[in-house]
């Protein structure tokens, strides 16, 4: 696959594993633990944004553990670049102001960056410094919740990668 090709097809599997998250109650219920009030079982527009953040975190952190030492340097960061790429122009295309986008992203490299320094302790502490930034606990147990989902969200993508060659545009 060429890192575009593979970069469109992760950015689709993050919005399914979020939605999934979302959809089949996973969000509720950890979002209710943390006694996050949610409208039509829906959580508000900041924890969304977060729980987003973390899928693509999760996805983004799976290409990298696939790939390295199998894909050139370039290869892989153009696939990461085309993966971020889309799920921004997802996002513009559902409505999310273009003006924002600029912002979200920036607030995507600063989790990154903080979820990087987390996963050197545990994959525990990742999923409390993500819970820190939805708006509740640091509780580890809500902890391993989140990081389980990310566990899970994430496995079909590295049984898929280990298959993928990625070669040049």
């Amino acid at each position: 696959m060429t890192p575009q090709d593979l970069g469109d097809s992760v950015a689709r599997l993050v919005w399914e594993s979020f939605s999934d998250f979302v959809a089949e109650g996973g969000a509720q219920a950890l979002l209710k633990e943390l006694g996050h009030e949610l409208s039509d079982g829906m959580p508000d527009a900041n924890a969304a944004e977060e729980l987003l953040i973390f899928f693509m975190w999760a996805h983004t952190r799976g290409i990298q553990q696939s790939f390295v030492g199998r894909a050139p340097e370039e290869r892989l960061r153009a696939t990461l670049d085309a993966m971020h790429r889309a799920i921004f122009e997802d996002m513009a295309a559902h409505g999310t102001p273009g003006s924002q986008l600029p912002i979200f992203e920036q607030r995507v490299g600063a989790r990154y960056a903080e979820y990087y320094t987390a996963s050197a302790v545990s994959d525990v502490r990742v999923g409390e410094v993500a819970l820190q930034h939805i708006g509740g606990s640091s509780d580890s147990s809500a902890g391993w919740s989140l990081t389980e989902q990310a566990i899970v969200a994430a496995r079909p993508l590295k049984d898929f990668l280990d298959d993928v060659e990625l070669v040049a545009a």
